[in-house]
């Protein structure tokens, strides 16, 4: 690197990884005189007229000048970075500091001609947009506020990446050139382009992952059993529709195939592309196998092998240098240490993993960061019993491992836009960029639900996991996911329940809920489960033991007319004697009154009907199975058998619904549902032959369109599928998750908006910040500094004056005015009225004389008090204002009640900021104690107005201000009438690094 003086040291902070358009990946780093060679190399490769559009003229190659004045920067006014690939580079840019008159300058000049070459191989792909990112970025650093660039007007790809990056720009044309002049202060407009090349971009680089065309399993054993045997005889069984290849380098010489998949000893060997290889050898070997890789151009590997950072500091460093080179080749990963990737749509048929079954095609996406947990939700989505009952399937399955790469937000950004996925299920253990989770997971939550588990809440992540530390508790990160529109759930109990209740019904309209059901107690108990989750339940609607189908149908048809119902939760118990139900006739009479109101939710309740949760998804048995055009059969029986979790079970298939509509008590309600006809089981025969090996495999379906395909929840004869639980509490806290999820989704339609006030002071504020932070780069302010910062956001706290003596106190009082309170501000004793340490309503000077000496007698010295005298407020509740800012998560505001008793039940409620006027209104309500503030048991209603403006001011305070990374107002007293800030605190410090504000990267290793 380069170490002559005039030379700044080498800027180590500027190399990042990039994900280009196409879902590859680049590393851009600066240029140094050591890339001479590969310089003249990259220039080489570049078309004649691509170095016309860069230098207005022929220039064949670059002389011994060039190559120097192009190595050789400062890392100031002047800068070259360059997008590299397998080391080699793709792409380069530089900027020149220049003057006024357009001379080479430097600072405080603050503006630089620009200037990109792109080899033309990698046109299209972005590179530049990226580039220019990375370099508009690097100059704002040193002191650069303006670009400048000269075009020549055929270079219209150059043109669009500046006009297209969403700066505010100048045009104008002279001399035959368009010279393009923008600011680089980032805008709403530049972040949103960012933000969406960001998106295509992930999301295209999971695609290729997920929908290879050929896959290469490497570490195939030879015998039977192992990791990378079982994976590709999964891949091989579940129809792979692309071409399958086993590499393992013992083969013996003369051996071609291998379980009639197409055999080669080394990925080199073969003959064509490889889009994804799952890599199954011991983690020593995996470093040759990911060289061979990318030679060959594999677009991405799923690393099952083990051995990395789970198994300590050694393989922790081996993950990093795993990383570090499949970026170097334009690859990303999936793990190490994963459990592997499903997809099961018919275009593709993918079972990349050590699942031995594929689950059912549905429209459920699920992401694991366990192998056991997603073995689990696999097995519970597939099997009935032991979870939520009936058929859904998954639309594809990634469990990450190590997620030492991609991550859930790289997968958050492909389930967005997937057509074929409408609910999101994520265990997560470690949230690596909880800034950026959020913004994704509320433009998710805006168009399809996502439900999350959080694992290791109250410990440390898994030791795989490289993650930020955050100084917000759980509840915190939790508060802000659910502000973000995620459903939090506890368990993957929950997570399923939740799921499959969102995959197939529509979203209650509100909390109001009918019950009915032929038992008496489990309609109490559904009742009271719902008073206890928020809910609005009618009086359960009891039809007696001896009620019929028709009676269901009728009772539910009603239930679903009746305007003042959201949502219907059925109860059934089995019933016995001469004309009981049938399961399937029940089933066939709720999904009939359910289709014919398709706009509210149906939940069930069964006890001991297994027979009813398998026939209520019996309309999925109308769905062709992939490949085969016969209808799908239902999900198989569980039994106590030793089978790996999630392995399937035949059962007999469910016979096909019939159109109910017989009157009650009718003769046709009483027939019994006809026999199942039951069909030969598929034989082993019947599977599809191996990929690439040969054999004619019937083709793939195609695809449905968008129009064709049913809604979300429906089965593909329209209806709805009806999800039943074996508990009441279950099927509630599923609807509750569900009505709280609707109301996210209506209130996130209309966000609010920032307010403005007119006496709000920012650029005052800032001058003040400045000053102080000339001072030391953290400080906590003294009383009057933060009177006065607060003070410019129109924020006033009422002044505290010491009172180091008696005497004091008292003349305190007479500037200050009777009445005032007494309060001892020793950190043992701040904020503790409890504690006796506080004084109020003293009349005169007798009294507050008297109250100092108490004080004294009880507690020590004044210097050990610290006593203040401060003006009585009017009565009121008090409340506690904090905002912080997390490194992890970014500026978070809080509220909560003062005193011990929030604070043991943490009864506090959390928003990002900057916060809108909608959500303050709704962060005053959310807490626990919130009926203190609206009159409880009687009291006046405190000023509620007052108090969202006043959150709102310091919302504003620290979004404007990054430097404020601390404010506590505590205690804030909200009257009947208006609120007095009574405490107050303030912190500054250089703002922590914005990185959703800065160029695009992947996370460093």
């Amino acid at each position: 690197m380069q170490t002559s003086p005039d030379r700044h040291e080498y800027p180590a902070h500027w190399e990042a990884d990039v994900v280009l358009r196409d879902g590859g990946t680049a590393r851009v780093r600066p240029i140094t005189v050591d890339d001479a060679e590969r310089l003249v190399s990259f220039y080489e490769q570049v078309s004649d007229e691509s170095k016309y559009y860069r230098f207005f003229a022929p220039y064949p190659r670059l002389s011994a000048k060039d190559v120097h004045r192009f190595t050789h920067h400062d890392f100031v006014d002047r800068v070259g970075l360059a997008a590299t690939v397998g080391g080699e580079f793709i792409a380069t840019v530089r900027y020149d500091r220049i003057g006024p008159d357009g001379t080479p300058a430097s600072g405080p000049a603050d503006e630089a001609e620009v200037a990109f070459l792109v080899q033309d191989a990698h046109q299209g792909r972005g590179v530049a947009s990226a580039l220019l990112e990375h370099i508009a970025a690097v100059a704002r650093e040193r002191g650069i506020r303006r670009f400048a660039a000269e075009v020549l007007p055929a270079n219209t790809r150059m043109i669009k990446v500046f006009t297209d990056a969403g700066y505010t720009q100048q045009r104008s044309f002279e001399d035959g050139v368009v010279r393009l002049e923008f600011d680089l202060e980032p805008t709403d407009r530049s972040l949103a382009v960012q933000y969406a090349r960001e998106h295509r971009a992930e999301a295209r680089s999971v695609q290729r992952l997920l929908a290879p065309g050929s896959v290469a399993v490497i570490g195939a054993g030879r015998t039977p059993g192992g990791v990378g045997r079982s994976v590709l005889g999964n891949i091989r069984d579940a129809g792979f529709t692309g071409r399958l290849y086993a590499v393992n380098r013992a083969l013996p010489e003369g051996q071609k195939e291998l379980d009639g998949v197409p055999a080669h000893r080394s990925v080199r060997d073969i003959d064509g592309p490889v889009d994804l290889a799952v890599v199954a050898v011991p983690a020593d070997h995996v470093p040759e196998v990911v060289t061979e890789c990318g030679e060959h151009g594999v677009q991405g590997l799923v690393v099952v092998s083990a051995g990395y950072a789970e198994s300590g500091p050694e393989g922790r460093e081996r993950q990093r240098a795993l990383v570090r080179q499949a970026r170097t080749h334009g690859m990303r990963i999936i793990g190490p240490n994963a459990f592997g990737i499903i997809n099961t749509s018919p275009r593709v048929r993918l079972n990349a993993s050590l699942a031995p079954e594929v689950p059912r095609p549905g429209r459920i996406g699920l992401f694991a960061q366990s192998g056991a947990i997603g073995i689990a939700l696999l097995s519970r989505l597939h099997r009935r019993g032991g979870g939520v009952t009936g058929v859904t399937g998954v639309s594809t399955f990634v469990s990450s491992g190590n997620r030492a790469d991609v991550s859930g937000n790289d997968v958050l950004q492909y389930w967005y836009e997937d057509p074929d996925t409408d609910v999101v299920l994520m265990y997560l253990e470690s949230i690596g960029n909880p800034r950026k989770f959020t913004r994704l997971a509320r433009r998710t939550a805006a168009a399809k639900p996502l439900v999350v588990v959080q694992g290791a809440r109250h410990g440390s992540a898994p030791q795989g996991h490289a993650v930020r530390a955050t100084r917000l508790p759980h509840a915190t990160v939790s508060a802000l996911l659910r502000q973000a529109g995620v459903i939090r759930v506890d368990t993957i109990t929950e997570l399923v329940d939740a799921g499959l209740l969102l995959a197939r019904q529509p979203l209650p309209a509100g909390p109001r809920v009918a019950i009915l059901g032929n038992s008496e107690s489990l309609g109490l108990l559904t009742y009271d489960a719902c008073l206890a989750e928020g809910l609005r339940p009618h009086p359960p609607q009891d039809l007696t033991t001896a009620a019929s189908a028709a009676d269901f149908h009728a009772a539910l048809s009603r239930a679903l007319s009746d305007d003042r119902c959201d949502a219907v939760v059925v109860t059934a118990i089995p019933s016995v004697g001469e004309g009981s139900v049938g399961d399937a006739a029940l089933a066939q009479a709720l999904r009939s009154a359910a289709a014919a109101a398709p706009a509210k939710p149906v939940l069930v309740v069964h006890v001991e009907l297994g027979g009813l949760a398998e026939a209520l998804s019996a309309a999925a048995s109308t769905a062709p199975q992939a490949g085969t055009g016969q209808p799908a059969q239902p999900a198989p029986e569980p039994t106590p058998s030793a089978s790996a979790p999630g392995s399937a079970v035949p059962r007999p298939p469910v016979p096909e619904p019939t159109p109910y509509a017989p009157e009650p008590g009718s003769a046709a309600a009483q027939q019994p549902a006809p026999e199942p006809t039951p069909s030969p089981p598929a034989s082993a025969a019947a599977r599809p032959p191996a990929p690439g090996s040969g054999t004619a495999r019937p083709p793939a379906p195609e695809p449905a369109s968008a129009a064709a395909r049913p809604p979300v929840g429906e089965a593909p004869d329209g209806t709805h599928l009806i999800p039943a639980y074996p508990a009441a509490e279950r099927a509630v806290r599923a609807l509750a998750q569900a009505v709280g999820y609707a109301q996210w989704r209506r209130d996130a339609a209309d966000p609010g908006k920032v307010p403005e006030y007119d006496d709000i002071d920012e650029k005052g504020a800032a001058a003040l910040i400045d000053g102080l932070l000339a001072r030391g780069q953290g400080l906590t302010l003294g009383a009057d500094e933060t009177c006065d910062l607060l003070g410019h956001y129109g924020i006033e706290v009422h002044r505290a004056l010491p009172a180091p003596t008696a005497d004091a106190a008292a003349q305190a009082a007479r500037t200050l005015g009777y009445p005032v309170a007494l309060k001892a501000t020793a950190p043992h004793l701040r904020h503790r009225a409890d504690l006796g340490g506080v004084r109020l309503d003293l009349a005169d000077e007798e009294q507050l004389r008297r109250s100092y000496a108490e004080l004294t007698e009880l507690f020590g010295a004044p210097d050990e008090l610290r006593p203040v005298v401060q003006r009585m407020a009017p009565r009121g509740v008090d409340v506690v204002v904090r905002a912080v800012i997390d490194p992890a998560a970014g500026a978070v505001l809080s509220f909560g009640l003062a005193g011990a008793a929030s604070q043991l039940l943490g009864d506090t409620a959390h928003r990002l900021i900057p916060v809108t006027d909608r959500e303050a209104n709704t962060l005053v309500r959310s807490i626990r104690t919130a009926p203190l503030l609206f009159g409880w048991r009687g009291s006046a209603p405190a000023d509620t107005r007052a108090l969202e403006e006043l959150l709102l001011r310091v919302s504003r305070l620290v979004d404007d201000h990054p430097e404020v990374v601390a404010v506590t107002l505590e205690p804030v007293v909200v009257a009947a009438h208006g609120l007095s800030v009574l405490g107050a605190s303030v912190r500054l410090a250089p703002p922590p690094a914005r990185d959703d504000l800065g160029p695009r990267t992947l996370p460093a290793y």
